[in-house]
């Protein structure tokens, strides 16, 4: 049976298992394509504000470019905080977007949780649910864990069960780099299975591509992003051994070649993908010798936030301003920003710092990385060193006033460029550029 026609159909839905930035946007995509989905989240605050049409992930609106609230007006998009609303027959897709990580190391006790409130569904139905898995995965865990628990609940794959893995790959900063537009990688337990995941995927998914088995598909996320984790540790190597050099002009140089993609030096990777993609291969390797590229980059990474810390304590700054909490501009994601451990680095070097980041309270500031906030702009005068960690919008002050604020700092420094336009004086620097470690 051809299970596009049956979700146009309406007489079933999308079941969506977790409604954070993965979990939400699969909501948006297919309800907006008339198909109805329900998302489940323990969040009950989430689910109020979705069930009132206002995206509780306020900085995707600009991401989707258009509202939710006549989705949920049309009972297209829906949520619950009772996950028994999501295992009736009505729910022909299980859509799978938890989080796979806990404390910035692989962690699979909600998505098993998650597959034990599946596995109560009724298994004597004409058309098996598939079960289509976003989350980050390492290798090898479909075969450690996921099938043989599914197995142990008395579930066959690829009878009263489907199966497919199929990562996620959105930048949520770029509308353009959506769930409609880049390339989806599937892979499935057997040949229903790929086949209703293409029949489901592509009613919103313009580029789809079928790996061999569930086996390659849920290596693809953790490798792709294990590359970029090398290049960018490459980068921060680069200018830790050439600090007098403008590493981060050579780097833009260098990506100048037609093979080559352009980095720069930072404070750290951070983020749900890149600094975790080395950590979920090498979890599943006996030997790390074997991958001690992989090894090395982490250790590199884990020791930015360090090596910029010791830098700023001998240069004798004492108060330090830092603007962006998020680990990417104009995200409200703190979970494993970079921005955590360089607080604790500077703390340990007992300098007085302070945060802003308008995405985010002072409670909640504070809970993450235990120190104060300040008011932007006009305490900006306050510190005498700053870090620009992230490139908001609203950092991005009128030049003339942002100069007026800035006369009393004698350091800043700018991960990604916020600023880099403004033409301010030889106390800017870029990460990266000569001088700026």
């Amino acid at each position: 049976m051809d299970y596009k026609k049956l979700l146009k159909s309406n007489k079933f839905k999308i079941a969506v298992w977790g409604t954070g930035y993965i979990g939400l946007s699969t909501m948006v995509y297919f309800s907006k394509k008339k198909i109805k989905c329900v998302g489940y989240d323990i969040n009950h605050e989430k689910v109020r504000k979705i069930n009132s049409g206002v995206l509780p992930l306020a900085d995707l609106k600009n991401w989707f470019g258009f509202e939710i609230k006549k989705l949920v007006k049309q009972n297209y998009l829906k949520a619950t905080f009772n996950y028994k609303d999501l295992i009736t027959n009505d729910f022909l897709v299980h859509f799978v977007a938890i989080p796979t990580e806990k404390d910035g190391k692989p962690f699979y006790k909600p998505l098993l949780n998650v597959l034990t409130n599946i596995s109560k569904i009724n298994r004597k139905v004409k058309n098996p649910p598939i079960i289509i898995i976003e989350s980050t995965l390492a290798p090898k865990v479909s075969d450690k864990k996921i099938i043989p628990f599914l197995k142990k609940k008395k579930l066959t794959i690829g009878k009263n069960i489907l199966l497919s893995v199929a990562p996620r790959r959105d930048w949520f900063i770029e509308g353009v780099k959506n769930l409609e537009n880049l390339d989806r990688v599937y892979g499935s337990t057997d040949k229903k299975s790929a086949k209703v995941t293409k029949d489901v995927l592509s009613i919103v998914c313009k580029k789809l591509h079928l790996a061999s088995s569930y086996k390659v598909s849920e290596m693809v996320k953790s490798v792709e992003n294990a590359y970029r984790h090398m290049d960018i540790t490459l980068a921060n190597q680069l200018s830790l051994a050439f600090p007098k050099d403008n590493i981060r002009e050579v780097l833009k140089l260098v990506g100048t070649k037609w093979n080559v993609e352009t980095f720069h030096p930072g404070i750290g990777t951070g983020g749900y993908c890149i600094p975790l993609s080395s950590r979920y291969i090498l979890s599943q390797v006996k030997d790390g010798n074997k991958l001690s590229l992989l090894r090395e980059t982490i250790k590199t990474d884990d020791g930015m936030s360090r090596a910029v810390a010791n830098s700023i304590a001998k240069k004798g700054f004492k108060k330090i301003g830092i603007l962006g909490l998020s680990y990417k501009g104009d995200l409200k994601v703190s979970v494993l920003s970079k921005v955590i451990p360089l607080v604790k680095s500077l703390k340990r070097k007992r300098l007085n710092v302070r945060l802003f980041d308008p995405y985010f309270t002072k409670k909640e500031i504070k809970d993450a990385v235990k120190i104060g906030t300040f008011k932007f702009p006009n305490e900006l005068p306050k510190f005498d060193c700053l870090i620009v960690t992230v490139d908001h919008k609203q950092f991005k002050i009128p030049k003339k006033v942002l100069k007026k604020y800035l006369k009393k700092c004698k350091l800043i420094i700018d991960h990604d460029g916020a600023w880099k336009n403004y033409d301010l004086d030889s106390n800017y620097h870029l990460s990266g550029d000569t001088g700026w470690i």
